[in-house]
């Protein structure tokens, strides 16, 4: 089981308005190349999305199923990898201070990722979720930082705007 936690620099209602969004799926998670919501309404119970994995000139599309939501604090997902078999991963979203504390948890249920699964298995689990990590903080933190970012004022006037004009 590959268990590993990071801190993120914005609210756990931040963190999961991404998570919310099948759309950003493939913008945080490693392997995939796009994805969009399929069944149901995400990150719901039931609900799925289709992804795309790029290996080289060959192509995967594969499944995630949302087994288990809790709005706003947690998400089971059951990813589906083909011949590789199925996994289970959990996302948690703790309030830690003002940030958000989150723990994801995977490990293989089915297939041959299940059947070969030992430590070596893990240790690139892991590797994987410090990169996907990185990326969910860095879309959550960027966008809180975007928000916050003042939106420049233009004026309806043709050439009023700036330092300089009367």
């Amino acid at each position: 089981m590959a268990r590993r936690h990071r801190l993120i620099r914005v609210s756990p209602s931040a963190v999961w308005d991404v998570l919310a969004d099948g759309h950003r799926y493939a913008e945080w998670v490693v392997g995939t190349s796009w994805s969009e919501p399929v069944r149901g309404k995400w990150p719901h119970q039931d609900a799925a999305i289709r992804f795309q994995v790029r290996l080289g000139p060959v192509r995967l599309t594969n499944e995630t199923v949302v087994r288990h939501c809790e709005e706003g604090a947690r998400l089971e997902l059951e990813a589906h990898a083909g011949v590789l078999g199925t996994a289970r991963i959990a996302i948690e979203l703790l309030p830690w201070g003002e940030h958000c504390l989150v723990i994801v948890d995977e490990h293989p249920l089915q297939g041959a990722g299940g059947r070969l699964h030992n430590v070596g298995f893990d240790a690139l689990i892991q590797l994987r979720h410090r990169t996907m990590l990185a990326r969910l903080a860095r879309l959550c933190e960027n966008r809180d930082r975007d928000a916050l970012r003042p939106v420049p004022i233009r004026s309806a006037v043709p050439g009023a705007e700036g330092a300089g004009h009367a």
